[in-house]
């Protein structure tokens, strides 16, 4: 049996998705032989990151079919810098969904490379720790790593080729998520400084979110997102925290928005909610729909699928945000 994306996104018992990744493991899924992790990848955390359990989890590598190389036991969050022939001076960090039950770096991060380096923008794929996998305060692990690497690539912003204040976003799906938990809690404080990188500012100067998850609140959506970053005992305050919708406010950086209408995984309605909040805050809001395309697509590399080329959208709006818009 091939597990695909949606299947495995739209499972909702805890011991299918753990037959799923034994199946992977035992080689009915295998990974694509996707060369990871790229050469200019280095560590988030200096030492241990925030939350360290008493046994790390252990590293999987996986995938569909041999078609997308999937990530769980992220031990050590790491970022991954892809760098143009003809920077632009603008960065974009990549951050993957997998309903935070994995993370499709090949997809949705290594593939925003392909699109985005030829354009010129400098990309940061993002392997963000999952909140299901043993760490203290869960809920807060994945924003902790991209606090921690929007702080990182702007203090290393001359060594990449990039400029400081030109640092956008584009998560994907429960990624997506995650980025606009960037957008919106980023001077939270989920974790203590570490050093001196961490005096600086997480915010992202623009967003882009792709099919992402935008609220926690019980929709009737098969993402597990929900249930993998809270765990079994929502806390009130963190699924308040963590429902993006609700926190936009007029520090939220301008958006871009992108799904299918026909998801069967994360509902149009997780965008179109995010539109209205942005709207109603005064936050400038650029929006792509498309009638068909499902979930997962990525930055839709198939000539055939009907968001083909759609990256060509986000990297116009991007530039003129990075412009000042």
């Amino acid at each position: 049996m091939t597990m695909d994306r949606r299947t495995m996104l739209g499972m909702t018992a805890a011991g299918l998705v753990a037959a799923g990744t034994a199946r992977a493991q035992t080689g009915d899924d295998r990974p694509s032989d996707l060369p990871w992790p790229p050469r200019e990848t280095f560590d988030l955390w200096p030492g241990k990151a925030p939350g360290t359990p008493a046994t790390l989890p252990t590293p999987v590598r996986y995938g569909p079919g041999g078609r997308e190389l999937w990530l769980r036991g992220i031990a050590r969050p790491t970022l991954s810098v892809y760098r143009p022939a003809n920077p632009n001076g603008i960065g974009i960090l990549s951050i993957p969904g997998g309903g935070y039950q994995f993370v499709s770096v090949e997809n949705e991060g290594h593939n925003v490379a392909k699109v985005l380096n030829p354009l010129g923008f400098t990309v940061f794929a993002l392997v963000y720790r999952l909140p299901g996998e043993g760490w203290a305060n869960r809920a807060d692990v994945p924003l902790q790593d991209a606090q921690r690497a929007m702080r990182i690539i702007r203090a290393r912003a001359s060594e990449f080729g990039i400029a400081p204040k030109k640092l956008g976003i584009l998560g994907f799906s429960a990624g997506g998520h995650l980025a606009g938990s960037l957008s919106t809690a980023y001077n939270d404080p989920t974790y203590e400084p570490v050093d001196a990188i961490d005096r600086g500012y997480a915010r992202p100067d623009f967003s882009g979110l792709v099919y992402p998850v935008t609220t926690l609140a019980e929709t009737g959506s098969p993402s597990r997102s929900r249930a993998n970053l809270l765990g079994p005992s929502v806390m009130n305050e963190a699924a308040a925290r963590y429902d993006t919708v609700r926190r936009v406010d007029a520090g939220t950086p301008p958006l871009f928005l992108l799904h299918a209408a026909d998801d069967p995984i994360v509902p149009l309605e997780m965008s179109t909610a995010m539109i209205s909040a942005a709207r109603a805050a005064g936050v400038p809001v650029a929006a792509h729909f498309y009638d068909k395309g499902g979930h997962g697509f990525g930055m839709a590399l198939d000539p055939q699928h009907p968001a083909h080329g759609w990256g060509a959208l986000y990297a116009t709006w991007a530039a003129r945000m990075a412009s000042g818009g």
